[in-house]
């Protein structure tokens, strides 16, 4: 039987990433990202915000610490994995999303002027 895990998301992050490598010298980046849904109900305005933890193995984990920031719009396409751990002897279980895409979003700052140097070509003596 075919299966078929695959989660897309289109969210602002919550924090800075936070990269570390593991202690095998993996590099791997986390975040959190906030998924928001806004609708009208009786005239009125509402939003829901999904906050979904993120993690970016590798060469993309190095790219999401090094150009992402707090607030950078983002498009995510990853696997869902959970993992658990135990606490005061309570099995506690915590799904994130493991990332194999990413794509920025934010729109290009505007374009700065670029700076050059103006020099007047040298005069060049031929023997």
């Amino acid at each position: 039987m075919p299966a078929l895990n695959r989660v897309q998301l289109i969210g602002r992050l919550g924090k800075d990433p936070e990269g570390r490598q593991t202690p095998t010298g993996k590099q791997v980046t986390k975040f959190s990202l906030a998924v928001s849904n806004r609708w009208k109900s009786n005239g009125e305005s509402k939003e829901y915000t999904e906050w979904v933890n993120i993690e970016a193995w590798g060469r993309l984990g190095e790219i999401c610490n090094e150009y992402l920031k707090k607030g950078s719009l983002v498009y995510i396409e990853g696997r869902l994995k959970t993992d658990r751990y135990e606490t005061d002897g309570e099995t506690k279980y915590f799904t994130k999303v493991v990332v194999l895409t990413m794509q920025m979003l934010d729109k290009k700052p505007t374009e700065e002027p670029e700076m050059s140097v103006e020099e007047t070509p040298a005069d060049y003596q031929s023997e």
